[in-house]
Formats: structure tokens, C-alpha cells, sequence
């Protein structure tokens, strides 16, 4: 059995202002929250139960909001911020006897076969397989060497590169490791990091798909762009919007219920779900509480 954990109890600093009104896990992605996006991956891979960590802005995370997931999720509030390992050390009894855990950075949408991830972990059950985007040799945050192994983490290196990439920030998480596990503190820094300085192994998945970081606003308009793109169509119009016939939608999201009056064109707009803006308009988030620019 394999069970899962989203880690989503950052303060959400680098989003501001968006993440004065909701806590990043929750802003929109398209046509619903990024955590959504991310408990689809997870219940695709035939998982039904995860846990979530929150801390900032956890009023927000509502049964109602938590019902429309496609899979139960246990939520946990952290009366002080716990890091990465402390998060998960503390979701322990959420996870019951699963011999390995998705665990899943809450700001990080991206297309990994998570069976394929659990598979790979449970050939040699390593502390952890952690999924990265292939790049060249010493690019990115980690190295692997020729045989999956990660050798480059954080600027220490355990052995020949072959291979640097991006790690995302989604691993599978061997149960054996809950030992290793400090109550409060960092997965990489405080796990992953003295392993490999013992001579154990952390292993490497390749995961060569699109994937975005929501946490900046630059990014997260890329995340929403890349959204739209692949949906198909140039503009989306959520349930209940109204947008006025003298508005023209180009490459722009309007979520459910939201209101666009004026005239002229909407250019690489989102607008959040109840949120009115007048056109023209560009390059912009939308909240309920104003408008946002997007650097450039």
C-alpha cells in the first residue's frame, strides 16, 4: 500500500500579495485550486487517502473546499512550522502501515507517473527516489550518477555525475527512513544529506514532463498559461462568469462566477474565481481585492 503527503505549510511569501487572500495550495490553476491538480496525479495512481500539512492561512482549508478533491484527505495543522521532515514525522499515524509515501511539494504541479516513481523506489527501497527533470551534466539541483544514483545535492558531491537535473520536490519516501526523521526540519538538509555523508543511497527518477512552481507570480501566470495551452483554447470561462460583449478574451482565464466589464481586450488575464476587472486589461492576476501586475 502506498499512502501520500502533501507538504503545503509554507508562509507562501514569495506569492504576495496572492497569498494575502488565499494560501498558495488553494490559488486557482485554470479551472480549479493547485491542490486539486495534485491530488488528481496522486488518485490516478490508484492512491485514495493522503495527508496535508498547513500552517498559514489554514482556516482556509474548509471541508467544503476539501470534499471536492478526488480523494480523502487528512489535514493537519501545525501549531509552528515543522519543515519538510518535521511535516511528514508528524503525519506519521496518517499513513498507517504503508511501506512508502508519496510526498508531494504543495506549490509543484507536474506530469510524473507516480506508480512508475513507487515502482522504481521499491526495486532497491532506497531512504528515498526523488523525481527530477533531466538536464545537463552539473546543471540544476541534483546530479545522478549512470546508474540512478543522486550524487549532487546541494553543492556536496558523493560520487561521478552523469546526468544534473531539477528534483521537484516529489519523492517516494521509504517507511524504513521514519527513523531518520527530525521533529522539526528539512527533508534534504536534515535526511537526505547525512545519508548520502553515510554512505547510503538516495535514488533518482527521471521525470522529463512539463511541470510548473506556482511560487512566484511570474511563475504562477506561466502555470496558468501552460494550463490554457493545453486545454486547447485561447480563453476559459468558468461556470457562472459573466464576461460583457464588448470584452474580447485573449489567452485568459475568467473563473467561476467572476465579472469582466468594459470593452476592449482581456491579454493574458486570470481572474480568480468572484473577482471583477474592467478591460482592457493585461499581463495581470485578479483577486477579489484588486489587481495584480505581473513583472515582465
Amino acid at each position: 500500500m502506498t499512502a501520500a503527503m502533501i507538504l503545503a505549510a509554507g508562509l507562501g511569501s514569495r506569492l504576495r500579495p496572492l497569498t494575502a487572500e488565499l494560501p498558495k495550495p488553494l490559488v486557482p490553476l485554470g479551472d480549479r485550486p493547485v491542490i486539486a491538480h495534485v491530488a488528481e496525479r496522486l488518485a490516478n495512481a490508484g492512491i485514495t487517502r493522503a495527508a496535508i500539512n498547513v500552517f498559514f492561512r489554514a482556516e482556509a482549508f474548509t471541508p467544503a473546499v476539501i470534499a471536492e478533491l478526488p480523494l480523502e484527505l487528512d489535514v493537519i495543522q501545525e501549531a509552528v512550522l515543522l519543515g519538510t521532515a518535521g511535516g511528514v514525522a508528524n503525519a506519521r499515524a496518517s499513513f498507517g502501515a504503508a511501506r512508502e509515501v508519496v510526498v508531494w511539494n504543495g506549490d509543484i504541479v507536474a506530469d510524473v507517473d507516480v506508480e512508475a516513481l513507487v515502482r522504481a523506489h521499491c526495486v532497491n527501497r532506497p531512504i528515498a527516489t526523488l523525481a527530477y527533470v533531466p538536464r545537463g551534466i552539473g546543471e540544476g539541483t541534483v546530479g545522478v550518477s549512470a546508474d540512478g544514483l543522486v550524487v549532487r545535492l546541494r553543492g556536496e558531491r558523493f560520487g561521478t555525475e552523469a546526468q544534473g537535473g531539477d528534483f521537484l520536490g516529489i519523492q517516494s519516501f521509504d517507511a524504513s527512513a521514519f527513523k531518520y526523521l527530525p521533529e522539526n526540519g528539512c527533508l534534504v538538509g536534515d535526511v537526505y544529506l547525512p545519508a548520502l555523508r553515510r554512505g547510503e543511497s538516495v535514488r533518482a527518477f527521471a521525470a522529463p514532463g512539463a511541470w510548473d512552481d506556482v511560487g512566484s507570480i511570474a511563475s504562477y501566470h506561466v502555470a496558468n498559461a501552460r494550463w490554457l495551452a493545453l486545454s486547447g483554447s485561447d480563453a476559459f470561462v468558468g461556470e457562472g462568469a459573466v464576461v460583457a460583449p464588448a470584452v474580447e478574451l485573449r489567452d485568459s482565464i475568467v473563473g467561476a462566477g467572476a465579472v469582466v466589464s468594459g470593452r476592449g481586450a482581456l491579454e493574458r488575464v486570470v481572474v480568480w474565481p468572484g473577482a471583477s476587472v474592467e478591460a482592457p486589461c493585461a499581463d495581470a492576476i485578479v483577486m477579489t481585492r484588486g489587481v495584480v501586475p505581473v513583472p515582465r
